[in-house]
Parts: structure tokens; C-alpha cells; sequence
């Protein structure tokens, strides 16, 4: 047994460099088609399961998203959390 409840559905590289990598986690999941991705310039998105996201600009700045829509960020300058679902 793999102790995994996912299915891998595949990767690759993009013609820009960056690295991605899908996942199924089936029809429990909010979000069954999860993914990530690593770019070139160090930063990386991951869609989760659960239905959240997280975003790091490889810079030290971060966001996270909850399936509810509520977000922190940390490491801009003005870092803080706020709620709702602004898209940036």
C-alpha cells in the first residue's frame, strides 16, 4: 500500500522552464485536479485538494488561500491578512 489517495495524472516542462505537476484526488476532494508549479525565477503556486492555493514569489513574499476565501499574505513589505475574495 502506498499510503497516497491520489492518482498521478502527469508533468512536464513548459517551453519557458518551468516545472508542473497534476494530481487527481478524486470526487471527495473540493478541488479534484490539484496542481504545482516551480518557475525558473525560484517562485512556485501550489492548488490544493482542499481547495486552497498558496503562492510563493521566491522571494521571500507569500500568499495563502483558504477554500473559504479568506487570505494572509507575509513577506511584501506590507504584510497582513485580510478576508474575501479580491483577485489580485
Amino acid at each position: 500500500m502506498s499510503g497516497r489517495d491520489y492518482s498521478y495524472k502527469g508533468s512536464g516542462t513548459n517551453s519557458q522552464g518551468n516545472h508542473y505537476c497534476s494530481r487527481d484526488y478524486g470526487s471527495s476532494a473540493s478541488n479534484q485536479n490539484s496542481y504545482h508549479y516551480s518557475n525558473q525565477n525560484g517562485s512556485y503556486y501550489y492548488s490544493n485538494p482542499n481547495g486552497s492555493t498558496y503562492y510563493n514569489n521566491g522571494q521571500g513574499g507569500s500568499t495563502y488561500k483558504s477554500s473559504s476565501g479568506h487570505s494572509s499574505s507575509s513577506g511584501y513589505g506590507n504584510s497582513g491578512s485580510s478576508s474575501g475574495s479580491s483577485k489580485k
